[in-house]
Formats: structure tokens, sequence, C-alpha cells
């Protein structure tokens, strides 16, 4: 009977004995990275780490935990943070080209000034992330959501958002010079003095969109749906509207469309 009931406490100080490499291990790498001896923790816990101006070029960090971390600029670039969690972490003025953020989630993260020039945020959630004239020029943001993001005079020309969600998103003054927007979610999204010059918007939803004096020069608007959209003093030279949904729409001169 002695040894029945010892037997708990035995087996509960084999498995303690068993997962204290592995707790030491992972203490000891996320110590390592902090101390710049390595370049790689993935799946680490960073939360709220101070990596202000850290040179992280090329660094692992896939599945890591940065929330509310600080990488005021830091340089990032080529980093992978596929599936990473940068919720609510300081990124102002970051050099993220080239890395990769798929899937990774950075709602509410700040990302003013930020070069994010080719980076990859495949999936990834933006949702009411600060990116205040970030560059993004010819990134990749297909079927991410960006919903409730600030992206004033963002730069996203050439950039691929096929299928993203950007309602009710702050795009004023944003350049999205020849832009994939195919199937985007534009809905009530603020787009004034925009410049969509030659973008693919073929069968985005642009309900109650605010588009006022945006350039959607040469842009393909086949398909998309424009009710309730605002189009005063827009340029729609060369556009094209084939099947586009226009009820409701206030058209450049004022006139609305029935």
């Amino acid at each position: 009977m002695t040894l029945v009931r010892k037997a708990p406490a035995v087996l509960l100080l084999a498995l303690a004995l068993c997962l204290l490499p592995v707790i030491e291990s992972r203490a000891e790498g996320e110590s390592d990275f902090l101390a710049g001896r390595t370049k790689a923790c993935r799946n680490c816990a960073l939360q709220k780490a101070a990596l202000k101006r850290r040179d992280l070029a090329a660094v692992d960090l896939t599945g890591a935990d940065l929330s509310h971390a600080v990488l005021h600029r830091a340089r990032l670039g080529r980093a992978k943070l596929t599936g990473a969690d940068l919720t609510g972490a300081n990124l102002n003025k970051t050099d993220l080209k080239g890395a990769s953020f798929a899937k990774a989630r950075l709602e509410g993260a700040m990302l003013y000034e930020t070069d994010a020039t080719g980076a990859d945020f495949t999936g990834a959630d933006l949702s009411e992330a600060k990116m205040g004239k970030a560059r993004l020029v010819r990134a990749t943001l297909d079927g991410a959501k960006i919903h409730y993001a600030v992206l004033t005079g963002a730069r996203l020309d050439e950039a691929s958002l096929r299928g993203v969600d950007l309602s009710e998103t702050n795009l004023v003054e944003a350049t999205l010079r020849r832009a994939n927007l195919e199937g985007a979610d534009l809905n009530n999204s603020g787009l004034v003095d925009a410049v969509l010059r030659e973008a693919n918007l073929k069968g985005a939803n642009l309900t109650e969109a605010d588009l006022f004096g945006a350039d959607l020069s040469d842009a393909d608007l086949s398909g998309a749906d424009l009710t309730g959209a605002r189009l005063t003093r827009a340029i729609l030279t060369g556009a094209k509207l084939d099947g586009a949904k226009l009820s409701g729409t206030i058209m450049p001169d004022g006139s609305v469309r029935e």
C-alpha cells in the first residue's frame, strides 16, 4: 500500500526532471537572443521586450510572442516572423523590407513611417494598426485583415491586396498606383484624395466608400460595387466601369445615380 501511495509522487518527480532541460533550454535561448548572441528564437516568449534600434536583420522569430514589444527604429529586413504575435507592438520607423509576417498578429500595432517594401503580410491581422505614412510598396497583403486601420498617406504602389479586408479603414491621401485590389473589401473606407491610378479593383466592395477627389485614372472597376459611394471630384479618366453597381453613387459631377 505504501508503494501505491508513493507512485504519483515518483511520477511527478520524473516528469519534472524530464521537463527541466526543456524549460532551461528555452529560457537560455531567449536570454541568448536578447543578449545578441543568436539570431534565432522561434516560439520565444518576448512580450514587452525592449528591442529599440536593434539590428535584427534576417532573424528567425517564427511564432514568437512579441506582443507590446518595442521595436522602434529596429532593423528587421528579411526577418522571419511568420505566425508571430506582435499585438500592440511599436514598430514605428522600423526597417521591415522583405520581412515575412504571413499569418502574424499585428492588431493595434504601430507602424508609423515603417518601411515594409516587399514584405509579406499574407493572411496577417493588422486590424486597428496605425500605419500612417508607412511604405508598403510591392508588399503582399493578400487575404489580410486591415479593417479600422489608419493608413493615411501610406504608399502601397504595386502592392498585392487581393481579397483584403480594408473596411472602414482610413486611406486618406494614400497611394495605390497599379495595386491589385481585386475582390477587396473597402466598404465605408476613407479614400479621400487617394491615388489609385491603374489599380485593379475588379469585383471590389466599395459600398459607402468616400472617394472624394480620388485619382482613379485607368483603374479597372469592372464588377465593383460602388453603391452609395462618393466620387465627388474624383478623376475617372480611362477607368473601366463595366458591370459596376452605381446605385446611389455620387458621381464626379455631383449627380446621383439611381
